[in-house]
Protein backbone atom coordinates (compact mmCIF):
# COMPACT_ATOMS: atom_id res chain seq x y z
CA UNK A 1 0.00 0.00 0.00
CA UNK A 2 1.26 3.32 -0.68
CA UNK A 3 1.90 5.52 1.76
CA UNK A 4 0.14 8.44 2.69
CA UNK A 5 1.90 11.84 4.28
CA UNK A 6 0.45 14.76 5.33
CA UNK A 7 2.07 18.10 6.77
CA UNK A 8 1.05 21.13 9.02
CA UNK A 9 2.32 23.28 11.17
CA UNK A 10 1.93 24.27 15.08
CA UNK A 11 3.92 25.93 17.64
CA UNK A 12 5.44 25.54 20.91
CA UNK A 13 6.09 28.22 23.76
CA UNK A 14 9.61 28.15 24.93
CA UNK A 15 9.43 30.54 28.11
CA UNK A 16 7.68 33.57 26.49
CA UNK A 17 8.62 32.97 22.76
CA UNK A 18 7.12 30.53 20.52
CA UNK A 19 8.69 28.15 18.13
CA UNK A 20 7.17 26.51 14.98
CA UNK A 21 6.66 23.18 14.59
CA UNK A 22 6.14 21.04 11.89
CA UNK A 23 3.66 18.21 12.19
CA UNK A 24 3.88 15.38 10.19
CA UNK A 25 1.34 12.76 10.01
CA UNK A 26 2.10 9.29 8.61
CA UNK A 27 0.29 5.97 7.44
CA UNK A 28 1.74 2.97 6.96
CA UNK A 29 0.88 -0.94 6.11
CA UNK A 30 1.07 -3.25 9.45
CA UNK A 31 -0.95 -3.68 12.57
CA UNK A 32 -2.44 -0.98 14.65
CA UNK A 33 0.11 1.70 16.21
CA UNK A 34 -0.39 5.07 17.01
CA UNK A 35 2.84 6.41 17.62
CA UNK A 36 4.31 10.40 18.70
CA UNK A 37 7.97 11.06 17.98
CA UNK A 38 10.01 13.86 18.45
CA UNK A 39 10.43 14.81 22.37
CA UNK A 40 6.61 14.30 23.10
CA UNK A 41 6.13 14.94 27.22
CA UNK A 42 3.54 12.83 29.14
CA UNK A 43 0.69 15.20 28.32
CA UNK A 44 1.29 15.11 24.23
CA UNK A 45 1.48 11.16 24.49
CA UNK A 46 -1.82 11.38 25.69
CA UNK A 47 -2.75 13.07 22.85
CA UNK A 48 -3.58 9.70 21.06
CA UNK A 49 -6.80 9.14 23.05
CA UNK A 50 -7.92 12.89 22.79
CA UNK A 51 -7.75 12.41 19.11
CA UNK A 52 -9.35 9.19 18.69
CA UNK A 53 -12.20 10.15 20.99
CA UNK A 54 -12.45 13.63 19.57
CA UNK A 55 -12.46 12.40 15.93
CA UNK A 56 -14.86 9.55 16.91
CA UNK A 57 -17.37 11.84 18.23
CA UNK A 58 -17.44 14.49 15.20
CA UNK A 59 -18.32 11.62 12.93
CA UNK A 60 -14.80 10.42 11.47
CA UNK A 61 -13.07 7.45 11.40
CA UNK A 62 -10.73 7.26 14.35
CA UNK A 63 -7.09 6.23 14.57
CA UNK A 64 -8.28 2.81 16.30
CA UNK A 65 -10.22 1.70 13.89
CA UNK A 66 -7.35 1.72 11.17
CA UNK A 67 -5.52 -1.11 10.95
CA UNK A 68 -2.10 0.56 9.61
CA UNK A 69 0.53 2.02 11.46
CA UNK A 70 0.40 5.97 12.33
CA UNK A 71 3.26 7.54 13.00
CA UNK A 72 2.81 11.23 14.20
CA UNK A 73 6.43 13.35 13.82
CA UNK A 74 6.97 16.73 15.64
CA UNK A 75 10.05 18.48 14.36
CA UNK A 76 12.70 19.66 15.15
CA UNK A 77 13.16 16.22 16.74
CA UNK A 78 15.74 18.02 19.20
CA UNK A 79 12.98 20.45 21.22
CA UNK A 80 11.26 18.85 23.63
CA UNK A 81 7.28 19.43 22.73
CA UNK A 82 5.37 19.96 26.03
CA UNK A 83 1.20 20.59 25.66
CA UNK A 84 -1.61 19.38 24.31
CA UNK A 85 -1.68 22.34 21.84
CA UNK A 86 -0.96 19.71 19.03
CA UNK A 87 -4.19 18.22 19.33
CA UNK A 88 -6.05 19.86 16.54
CA UNK A 89 -3.11 19.87 13.83
CA UNK A 90 -2.84 16.13 14.74
CA UNK A 91 -6.02 15.38 14.26
CA UNK A 92 -6.38 17.31 10.98
CA UNK A 93 -3.41 15.42 10.07
CA UNK A 94 -4.83 12.57 10.25
CA UNK A 95 -7.70 13.19 8.48
CA UNK A 96 -5.80 14.41 5.32
CA UNK A 97 -3.61 11.16 5.43
CA UNK A 98 -6.47 8.92 5.64
CA UNK A 99 -8.32 11.42 2.75
CA UNK A 100 -11.21 11.51 5.09
CA UNK A 101 -10.52 15.63 4.62
CA UNK A 102 -9.59 16.97 1.47
CA UNK A 103 -6.01 17.87 0.62
CA UNK A 104 -5.46 21.79 1.31
CA UNK A 105 -2.47 24.36 0.86
CA UNK A 106 -0.80 24.39 4.64
CA UNK A 107 1.73 26.32 4.04
CA UNK A 108 0.42 29.28 5.02
CA UNK A 109 -1.96 28.08 8.05
CA UNK A 110 -0.82 27.78 11.37
CA UNK A 111 -3.11 25.39 14.04
CA UNK A 112 -3.07 25.10 17.43
CA UNK A 113 -6.05 24.09 20.21
CA UNK A 114 -6.62 20.95 22.78
CA UNK A 115 -9.16 18.79 22.00
CA UNK A 116 -12.02 17.79 24.35
CA UNK A 117 -12.94 14.19 24.09
CA UNK A 118 -16.58 15.51 22.24
CA UNK A 119 -14.65 17.75 19.82
CA UNK A 120 -14.62 20.81 20.91
CA UNK A 121 -11.64 22.35 21.18
CA UNK A 122 -10.30 23.85 24.49
CA UNK A 123 -7.93 27.22 24.89
CA UNK A 124 -4.26 27.16 25.32
CA UNK A 125 -1.33 28.77 26.69
CA UNK A 126 0.76 31.61 24.65
CA UNK A 127 -2.06 32.62 21.72
CA UNK A 128 -0.89 36.24 21.41
CA UNK A 129 2.80 34.33 21.67
CA UNK A 130 1.76 32.32 18.82
CA UNK A 131 0.01 34.77 16.58
CA UNK A 132 3.30 36.95 16.91
CA UNK A 133 5.46 34.10 15.42
CA UNK A 134 2.69 33.45 12.89
CA UNK A 135 2.50 37.25 11.60
CA UNK A 136 6.96 36.85 11.55
CA UNK A 137 7.28 34.09 9.69
CA UNK A 138 4.82 34.63 6.97
CA UNK A 139 2.00 32.76 8.10
CA UNK A 140 -1.62 34.48 6.52
CA UNK A 141 -4.12 32.34 8.66
CA UNK A 142 -4.02 31.31 12.23
CA UNK A 143 -6.85 28.97 13.98
CA UNK A 144 -7.25 29.00 17.38
CA UNK A 145 -9.43 28.04 20.05
CA UNK A 146 -12.33 30.45 20.38
CA UNK A 147 -11.72 31.89 23.77
CA UNK A 148 -8.08 32.72 22.61
CA UNK A 149 -9.23 34.66 19.33
CA UNK A 150 -9.37 38.24 20.59
CA UNK A 151 -6.16 38.15 22.25
CA UNK A 152 -4.30 36.51 19.03
CA UNK A 153 -6.43 39.07 17.35
CA UNK A 154 -4.23 41.62 18.40
CA UNK A 155 -1.66 41.20 15.87
CA UNK A 156 -3.64 42.89 13.27
CA UNK A 157 -1.00 41.38 10.79
CA UNK A 158 -2.30 37.74 10.81
CA UNK A 159 -6.33 36.73 10.24
CA UNK A 160 -7.12 34.41 13.40
CA UNK A 161 -9.83 32.04 12.74
CA UNK A 162 -11.96 31.10 16.06
CA UNK A 163 -12.44 27.25 16.23
CA UNK A 164 -15.22 26.00 18.36
CA UNK A 165 -15.03 22.36 17.33
CA UNK A 166 -13.39 19.75 15.22
CA UNK A 167 -16.12 20.01 13.07
CA UNK A 168 -15.99 23.86 12.80
CA UNK A 169 -12.14 23.59 11.27
CA UNK A 170 -12.97 20.33 8.75
CA UNK A 171 -16.11 22.45 7.44
CA UNK A 172 -14.05 25.79 7.36
CA UNK A 173 -11.07 24.02 5.44
CA UNK A 174 -13.41 21.84 3.09
CA UNK A 175 -15.13 25.06 2.19
CA UNK A 176 -18.97 24.62 3.53
CA UNK A 177 -18.47 26.70 6.12
CA UNK A 178 -17.24 30.75 5.93
CA UNK A 179 -16.21 31.90 9.44
CA UNK A 180 -14.85 35.68 9.22
CA UNK A 181 -11.63 36.60 10.86
CA UNK A 182 -11.47 37.79 14.84
CA UNK A 183 -11.75 41.45 14.94
CA UNK A 184 -10.16 42.85 17.95
CA UNK A 185 -11.77 44.29 20.58
CA UNK A 186 -10.61 46.17 23.36
CA UNK A 187 -11.38 44.41 26.92
CA UNK A 188 -12.82 46.42 29.69
CA UNK A 189 -9.99 47.20 32.13
CA UNK A 190 -10.52 44.64 35.69
CA UNK A 191 -8.92 46.55 37.90
CA UNK A 192 -9.20 46.35 41.55
CA UNK A 193 -10.33 48.60 43.74
CA UNK A 194 -7.01 50.90 45.00
CA UNK A 195 -7.24 53.51 48.26
CA UNK A 196 -6.85 56.88 46.73
CA UNK A 197 -3.35 58.89 48.21
CA UNK A 198 -6.09 61.26 49.80
CA UNK A 199 -7.38 58.30 51.76
CA UNK A 200 -4.54 58.16 53.61
CA UNK A 201 -4.10 60.84 56.07
CA UNK A 202 -0.41 62.38 57.11
CA UNK A 203 2.33 60.36 55.68
CA UNK A 204 3.69 62.85 53.02
CA UNK A 205 7.26 62.09 53.04
CA UNK A 206 6.21 58.52 52.25
CA UNK A 207 3.41 60.37 49.54
CA UNK A 208 5.87 61.88 48.25
CA UNK A 209 8.61 58.51 47.80
CA UNK A 210 5.23 57.16 46.38
CA UNK A 211 5.37 60.08 43.75
CA UNK A 212 8.98 59.64 42.48
CA UNK A 213 8.96 55.40 42.57
CA UNK A 214 5.90 55.72 40.16
CA UNK A 215 7.54 58.34 38.11
CA UNK A 216 10.81 56.75 37.49
CA UNK A 217 10.19 53.07 38.03
CA UNK A 218 12.18 53.01 40.67
CA UNK A 219 12.04 50.17 44.09
CA UNK A 220 11.17 51.32 47.35
CA UNK A 221 11.43 50.01 50.92
CA UNK A 222 9.70 51.40 53.72
CA UNK A 223 10.06 50.18 57.09
CA UNK A 224 8.43 51.27 60.40
CA UNK A 225 5.98 49.96 63.09
CA UNK A 226 2.98 47.44 62.57
CA UNK A 227 -0.48 48.96 61.33
CA UNK A 228 1.31 52.61 60.38
CA UNK A 229 -0.06 51.90 56.42
CA UNK A 230 2.62 50.67 54.65
CA UNK A 231 0.63 48.28 53.01
CA UNK A 232 -2.02 50.63 52.44
CA UNK A 233 0.38 53.07 50.53
CA UNK A 234 1.86 50.55 48.20
CA UNK A 235 -1.86 49.54 47.20
CA UNK A 236 -1.90 53.25 46.16
CA UNK A 237 1.33 53.48 44.13
CA UNK A 238 -1.05 51.47 41.55
CA UNK A 239 -3.57 54.46 41.37
CA UNK A 240 -1.23 57.02 40.27
CA UNK A 241 0.91 54.60 37.70
CA UNK A 242 0.05 55.70 34.28
CA UNK A 243 -2.42 53.98 32.08
CA UNK A 244 -0.45 51.49 29.81
CA UNK A 245 0.82 52.30 25.95
CA UNK A 246 -0.13 49.27 23.88
CA UNK A 247 3.64 47.98 23.39
CA UNK A 248 3.58 47.86 27.54
CA UNK A 249 -0.07 46.20 26.92
CA UNK A 250 1.30 43.40 24.51
CA UNK A 251 4.54 42.78 26.67
CA UNK A 252 2.61 41.67 29.83
CA UNK A 253 0.06 39.86 28.17
CA UNK A 254 2.49 37.77 26.40
CA UNK A 255 3.56 37.08 29.90
CA UNK A 256 0.25 36.58 31.23
CA UNK A 257 -0.83 34.28 28.08
CA UNK A 258 2.74 32.02 28.28
CA UNK A 259 1.64 31.54 32.22
CA UNK A 260 -2.14 30.73 30.81
CA UNK A 261 -3.17 33.62 32.38
CA UNK A 262 -4.33 35.62 29.95
CA UNK A 263 -7.88 37.22 30.29
CA UNK A 264 -9.28 36.84 26.80
CA UNK A 265 -7.55 39.64 25.42
CA UNK A 266 -4.93 42.03 25.85
CA UNK A 267 -4.26 43.44 29.57
CA UNK A 268 -5.26 46.83 30.49
CA UNK A 269 -3.83 47.49 34.10
CA UNK A 270 -0.42 47.81 35.41
CA UNK A 271 0.15 44.12 37.36
CA UNK A 272 0.29 44.90 41.31
CA UNK A 273 1.62 41.08 42.39
CA UNK A 274 1.71 40.40 46.32
CA UNK A 275 3.15 37.01 46.80
CA UNK A 276 2.59 35.72 50.50
CA UNK A 277 6.12 35.01 52.30
CA UNK A 278 5.79 30.81 51.87
CA UNK A 279 6.06 31.13 48.03
CA UNK A 280 8.65 28.88 46.86
CA UNK A 281 11.56 30.01 44.40
CA UNK A 282 9.88 28.38 41.17
CA UNK A 283 6.54 30.27 41.50
CA UNK A 284 8.56 33.83 42.66
CA UNK A 285 11.61 33.88 39.93
CA UNK A 286 9.53 30.84 37.53
CA UNK A 287 11.09 27.76 35.65
CA UNK A 288 10.05 24.51 36.92
CA UNK A 289 9.73 21.32 34.69
CA UNK A 290 7.85 23.23 31.78
CA UNK A 291 9.55 26.31 32.52
CA UNK A 292 6.90 29.38 33.31
CA UNK A 293 7.27 32.59 34.25
CA UNK A 294 7.36 33.24 37.69
CA UNK A 295 5.82 36.65 40.15
CA UNK A 296 8.47 39.20 39.46
CA UNK A 297 7.64 38.52 35.44
CA UNK A 298 3.78 38.95 36.03
CA UNK A 299 4.84 42.06 37.60
CA UNK A 300 6.53 43.03 34.47
CA UNK A 301 6.41 46.75 33.77
CA UNK A 302 4.23 46.85 37.23
CA UNK A 303 4.70 46.44 41.10
CA UNK A 304 6.54 43.43 43.08
CA UNK A 305 4.98 44.56 46.70
CA UNK A 306 7.10 42.02 49.12
CA UNK A 307 4.98 42.44 52.78
CA UNK A 308 7.52 41.60 55.77
CA UNK A 309 10.15 41.56 53.44
CA UNK A 310 12.36 40.06 56.02
CA UNK A 311 10.46 37.01 56.62
CA UNK A 312 11.08 35.64 52.82
CA UNK A 313 13.26 33.29 52.48
CA UNK A 314 17.29 34.27 51.80
CA UNK A 315 17.14 32.03 48.33
CA UNK A 316 13.99 34.13 47.33
CA UNK A 317 15.52 37.70 48.38
CA UNK A 318 18.93 36.85 46.69
CA UNK A 319 17.20 35.57 43.82
CA UNK A 320 15.83 39.09 43.11
CA UNK A 321 19.28 40.71 42.53
CA UNK A 322 20.03 39.93 38.89
CA UNK A 323 16.35 41.16 37.87
CA UNK A 324 16.57 44.28 40.17
CA UNK A 325 19.29 45.10 38.39
CA UNK A 326 18.84 43.84 34.18
CA UNK A 327 15.18 43.52 33.94
CA UNK A 328 14.95 39.95 33.24
CA UNK A 329 15.28 36.59 35.07
CA UNK A 330 17.40 34.04 33.01
CA UNK A 331 16.15 29.90 34.27
CA UNK A 332 18.80 27.98 33.34
CA UNK A 333 17.81 24.28 31.38
CA UNK A 334 19.34 22.00 30.17
CA UNK A 335 19.58 22.65 26.79
CA UNK A 336 19.54 26.12 27.18
CA UNK A 337 18.76 29.16 28.52
CA UNK A 338 15.45 30.99 29.15
CA UNK A 339 14.60 34.72 29.50
CA UNK A 340 11.36 36.54 31.06
CA UNK A 341 11.03 39.63 31.01
CA UNK A 342 10.94 41.44 34.26
CA UNK A 343 10.94 45.29 34.69
CA UNK A 344 9.20 45.66 37.60
CA UNK A 345 9.11 48.58 40.40
CA UNK A 346 9.69 46.82 44.01
CA UNK A 347 8.10 48.22 47.13
CA UNK A 348 8.61 46.39 50.10
CA UNK A 349 7.30 46.58 53.26
CA UNK A 350 9.11 45.90 56.64
CA UNK A 351 9.94 46.24 60.70
CA UNK A 352 12.47 47.99 62.53
CA UNK A 353 12.55 44.06 64.73
CA UNK A 354 10.72 41.05 65.15
CA UNK A 355 8.30 42.49 67.39
CA UNK A 356 8.07 45.21 65.22
CA UNK A 357 8.30 47.80 68.14
CA UNK A 358 11.72 48.89 68.00
CA UNK A 359 11.96 52.88 68.11
CA UNK A 360 8.76 53.17 68.17
CA UNK A 361 7.60 56.10 71.36
CA UNK A 362 4.41 55.01 72.22
CA UNK A 363 5.37 50.69 72.39
CA UNK A 364 7.83 48.82 73.94
CA UNK A 365 10.24 46.51 71.64
CA UNK A 366 10.84 43.44 73.37
CA UNK A 367 13.40 41.99 71.35
CA UNK A 368 17.15 41.89 72.04
CA UNK A 369 20.07 44.16 70.15
CA UNK A 370 20.91 40.83 68.73
CA UNK A 371 17.79 39.92 67.87
CA UNK A 372 17.22 42.70 65.99
CA UNK A 373 20.82 43.19 64.29
CA UNK A 374 20.02 39.62 62.81
CA UNK A 375 16.34 40.60 61.70
CA UNK A 376 17.75 43.72 59.96
CA UNK A 377 20.57 41.86 58.24
CA UNK A 378 18.68 39.02 56.51
CA UNK A 379 18.41 41.94 53.94
CA UNK A 380 21.84 41.90 52.13
CA UNK A 381 23.75 44.64 51.46
CA UNK A 382 24.10 43.75 47.99
CA UNK A 383 20.13 43.82 47.92
CA UNK A 384 19.53 46.69 49.61
CA UNK A 385 22.17 48.73 47.18
CA UNK A 386 19.62 48.29 44.87
CA UNK A 387 16.68 49.60 46.34
CA UNK A 388 16.81 53.31 45.39
CA UNK A 389 14.80 54.87 47.92
CA UNK A 390 14.47 53.66 51.93
CA UNK A 391 11.99 55.52 53.83
CA UNK A 392 10.74 55.44 57.50
CA UNK A 393 7.35 55.52 58.43
CA UNK A 394 6.22 56.71 61.54
CA UNK A 395 3.42 56.53 63.67
CA UNK A 396 0.84 59.69 63.78
CA UNK A 397 -0.45 61.32 66.59
CA UNK A 398 -4.26 61.46 66.63
CA UNK A 399 -4.41 65.06 65.63
CA UNK A 400 -2.58 64.11 62.84
CA UNK A 401 -4.64 61.49 61.56
CA UNK A 402 -8.14 64.11 61.97
CA UNK A 403 -6.60 66.44 60.03
CA UNK A 404 -7.73 67.03 55.84
CA UNK A 405 -5.94 65.96 53.17
CA UNK A 406 -4.99 68.84 50.54
CA UNK A 407 -6.57 68.06 46.80
CA UNK A 408 -2.55 68.19 45.68
CA UNK A 409 -2.63 65.13 48.10
CA UNK A 410 -5.33 62.84 46.13
CA UNK A 411 -4.35 60.19 43.50
CA UNK A 412 -5.56 61.57 40.27
CA UNK A 413 -3.55 64.81 40.99
CA UNK A 414 -0.37 63.05 42.02
CA UNK A 415 -0.82 60.92 38.53
CA UNK A 416 -1.09 63.66 36.26
CA UNK A 417 2.46 64.88 37.97
CA UNK A 418 3.87 61.13 36.94
CA UNK A 419 2.24 61.57 33.96
CA UNK A 420 3.92 64.71 32.92
CA UNK A 421 7.24 63.36 34.23
CA UNK A 422 7.08 60.16 32.44
CA UNK A 423 6.42 61.91 29.19
CA UNK A 424 9.66 63.95 29.93
CA UNK A 425 11.67 60.65 30.65
CA UNK A 426 10.00 58.91 27.47
CA UNK A 427 11.49 62.04 25.47
CA UNK A 428 14.56 61.85 26.65
CA UNK A 429 15.15 58.51 26.46
CA UNK A 430 13.24 57.80 23.49
CA UNK A 431 16.64 57.31 21.21
CA UNK A 432 17.98 54.70 23.70
CA UNK A 433 14.72 52.52 23.70
CA UNK A 434 14.08 53.33 27.05
CA UNK A 435 11.14 54.46 28.71
CA UNK A 436 12.42 55.14 32.61
CA UNK A 437 15.16 56.85 34.53
CA UNK A 438 15.48 53.48 36.61
CA UNK A 439 16.01 51.78 33.41
CA UNK A 440 19.26 53.93 32.87
CA UNK A 441 22.71 52.60 33.03
CA UNK A 442 25.87 54.13 34.41
CA UNK A 443 27.44 55.21 30.83
CA UNK A 444 23.76 56.45 30.10
CA UNK A 445 22.68 58.57 33.21
CA UNK A 446 26.24 60.14 33.18
CA UNK A 447 25.25 61.65 29.43
CA UNK A 448 21.75 62.49 30.02
CA UNK A 449 21.20 63.72 33.54
CA UNK A 450 22.30 67.31 32.57
CA UNK A 451 24.37 68.45 35.89
CA UNK A 452 24.35 71.96 37.06
CA UNK A 453 27.90 72.82 38.21
CA UNK A 454 25.92 73.36 41.95
CA UNK A 455 25.00 69.46 41.23
CA UNK A 456 28.51 68.50 40.87
CA UNK A 457 30.12 70.03 43.66
CA UNK A 458 26.95 68.80 46.06
CA UNK A 459 28.60 65.13 44.47
CA UNK A 460 32.05 65.99 45.55
CA UNK A 461 30.74 66.20 49.02
CA UNK A 462 29.61 62.65 49.34
CA UNK A 463 33.43 60.96 49.42
CA UNK A 464 32.99 59.12 52.40
CA UNK A 465 29.24 58.87 52.84
CA UNK A 466 29.28 55.00 51.92
CA UNK A 467 27.93 54.99 48.81
CA UNK A 468 29.08 52.12 46.11
CA UNK A 469 29.26 52.46 42.67
CA UNK A 470 25.79 50.89 42.04
CA UNK A 471 24.06 53.05 44.70
CA UNK A 472 25.96 57.09 43.36
CA UNK A 473 24.56 56.03 39.83
CA UNK A 474 21.28 55.09 41.90
CA UNK A 475 21.18 58.39 43.39
CA UNK A 476 21.76 60.06 40.22
CA UNK A 477 18.48 58.45 38.40
CA UNK A 478 16.40 59.13 41.16
CA UNK A 479 17.63 63.04 41.16
CA UNK A 480 16.99 63.15 37.37
CA UNK A 481 13.12 61.30 38.39
CA UNK A 482 13.17 64.42 41.20
CA UNK A 483 13.67 66.78 37.98
CA UNK A 484 11.65 65.49 35.71
CA UNK A 485 8.78 65.63 38.13
CA UNK A 486 9.65 69.79 38.71
CA UNK A 487 9.47 69.70 34.88
CA UNK A 488 13.43 70.64 35.25
CA UNK A 489 15.87 70.33 32.12
CA UNK A 490 18.75 69.92 34.35
CA UNK A 491 19.51 68.05 37.43
CA UNK A 492 20.65 70.45 40.06
CA UNK A 493 21.93 70.05 43.89
CA UNK A 494 18.33 70.04 45.73
CA UNK A 495 17.24 67.15 43.85
CA UNK A 496 20.50 65.48 44.53
CA UNK A 497 19.79 66.37 48.20
CA UNK A 498 16.34 65.21 47.93
CA UNK A 499 17.36 61.82 46.71
CA UNK A 500 20.35 61.36 48.65
CA UNK A 501 17.83 61.64 51.32
CA UNK A 502 15.93 58.66 50.36
CA UNK A 503 19.70 56.61 51.41
CA UNK A 504 20.05 57.45 54.64
CA UNK A 505 19.29 53.98 55.58
CA UNK A 506 21.80 52.45 53.40
CA UNK A 507 24.59 55.12 54.98
CA UNK A 508 23.88 54.15 58.61
CA UNK A 509 24.07 50.34 57.36
CA UNK A 510 27.39 51.19 56.37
Amino acid sequence: MTNHLAKLHSAELEGIKAKLIEVEVDLNVGLHAFNIVGLADKALGESRERVNSALKNSGAKPPNRENRKITVNLAPADVKKTGAQYDLAIALGYLVATGQLAPFDASDKLFVGELALDGRIRPIAGALNIAELAAALGFRTLYVPAENANEAAAVHTIDVVPLGTLTDAIDILEGRRIIAPAVFEETVATSRPVPDLGEIRGQEHAKRALEIAAAGGHNLLMFGPPGVGKSMLAEALAGILPELTRDEAIEITKVWSAAGLAPGGLIQTRPFRSPHQTASLVSVVGGGSQPRPGEISLAHRGVLFLDELPEFPKNILEALRGPLERGVVHVARARGTLAFPAKFSLIAAMNPCPCGFAGDPERECRCTPHEILRYQKKISGPLLDRIDLQIKVQRLHVDDLRKPNVETAKSPVAKKRVEAARERQAARLGSLGLRLNAELSSRQIESTANLTPEAEKFLGTLEGKHLSPRGYYRLMKTARTIADLEASAVTDAPHLAEAFSYRIREEAAG
